[in-house]
């Protein structure tokens, strides 16, 4: 149990060193890139720090597994330099059961990374597409999903205008059962329109029939003065570009709330296959960083003066590297339903697992 802990703790300071390392540098870059990106009259240093911490931890939580891998690397690198592999083997311990305690210790960092960093990143993605948009368009158009519908928010000179609409196709251009009420720069109420339809067209919303109400000009009656009509043309920027992006992606939602998330876009009418893909994912993501130690520990658990050190180090990243490639690869055909959902998750991650075994118990206990 001692030695376990050993190296259960060995194996947390490798992997919070390759993490600290990669955290700096990505800020760092991130800080270059989006100095060089916005205008220096709303981003200054400031902001581009703040901009890359909160994109720092999105990007950090995806590579997990080759960090990982990284970790693994060092702390078996160190153990085969300093002999004590050898002396554990001289002791009786096979080289299975000197794994055990790393892979668990992997297997726990993914769950807790899905328990708790996910919310974290999800919270600060949000922000971070916030504040992105703000900077690069200083107009924020804004979609939500809930149990009574979508709400769409497009802005312009003029003021915003909120849409409200029962049900969607898949990319947001076509709107059941929509209204649209307009608001001035101060807030106050201009018009209501309601439709039966509405149709995103290039420079305006298409909606018939409807009804549009005239608000806030003190004068008249608004139910009175309405005007009833078959199509009614509403000037708008929005694309439908920019409707999808206002989703954004699935790592935008807290994995806690996520199926809840999944219901309202399934009642709304939109397609939530990505978002269930992402799901299983992070589901699997903890046997996923298991796997990646067994494979990394295959490749270096040999005494270093067996030699060809180098070599099975450029081994064991590139088994990592190709099963995450394989592992991004099953996600983008599970979200374009050429395999099933489940299969696209877990078959990654399960089959690295088996093949590392095999890989191990065929180099140290075959």
């Amino acid at each position: 149990m001692i030695l376990h802990l050993y190296f259960a703790r060995k194996f947390l300071k490798s992997f919070l060193g390759v993490f600290a390392v990669f955290f700096a540098l990505h800020v760092l870059i991130d800080m270059v890139e989006h100095l060089r990106s916005y205008d220096s009259d709303m981003v200054g240093l400031a902001e581009a720090f703040w901009l890359a911490a909160l994109n720092a931890p999105a990007n950090l939580y995806r590579i997990l597994p080759l960090i990982v891998i990284l970790a693994t690397i060092t702390l078996f690198l160190n153990l085969a330099r300093t002999s004590e592999l050898v002396v554990t083997r001289a002791s009786g311990r096979s080289a299975m059961r000197s794994v055990v305690s790393p892979a668990l210790t992997a297997f726990l960092i993914g769950a807790a990374g899905v328990a708790a960093l996910n919310p974290i990143v999800a919270a600060t993605s949000q922000q971070f597409d916030t504040l992105s948009a703000r900077y690069s368009r200083g107009v924020e158009s804004v979609l939500s999903i809930s149990r009574e519908g979508l709400w769409l928010r497009q802005g312009s000179a003029e003021g915003q205008t909120v849409i409200h609409a029962t049900r969607a196709n898949l990319d947001g251009t076509q709107l059941t059962e929509v209204t649209f009420f307009g608001f001035d720069t101060g807030g106050a109420a201009r018009f209501r329109i309601e439709a039966d339809e509405a149709t995103l067209e290039p420079g305006a919303w298409v909606l018939g029939p409807g009804k549009r109400w005239t608000l806030g000009d003190g004068s008249g009656n608004p139910e009175r003065d309405a005007q009833s009509f078959a199509q009614f043309r509403l000037a708008s920027d929005l694309t439908r570009e920019q409707i999808r992006d206002s989703f954004g992606e699935p790592s935008s939602v807290p994995i806690w709330e996520l199926p809840n998330f999944i219901r309202q876009l399934e009642n709304a009418g939109f397609s939530a296959t990505q978002h269930k893909v992402f799901l299983q994912m992070e589901l699997a993501n903890p046997l996923l960083l298991a796997a990646m130690v067994l494979v990394a520990a295959g490749f270096t658990m040999r005494h270093t003066r067996f030699g060809r050190t180098g070599l099975m180090v450029m081994f064991a990243l590139l088994s990592g590297i190709t099963i995450f490639f394989l592992r991004n690869f099953a996600q983008v055909l599970g979200e374009n339903n050429e395999i099933p959902v489940f299969i696209a998750a877990w078959s990654p991650p399960l089959a690295a697992l088996f093949l590392s075994l095999g890989l191990l118990l065929h180099l140290e206990d075959g």
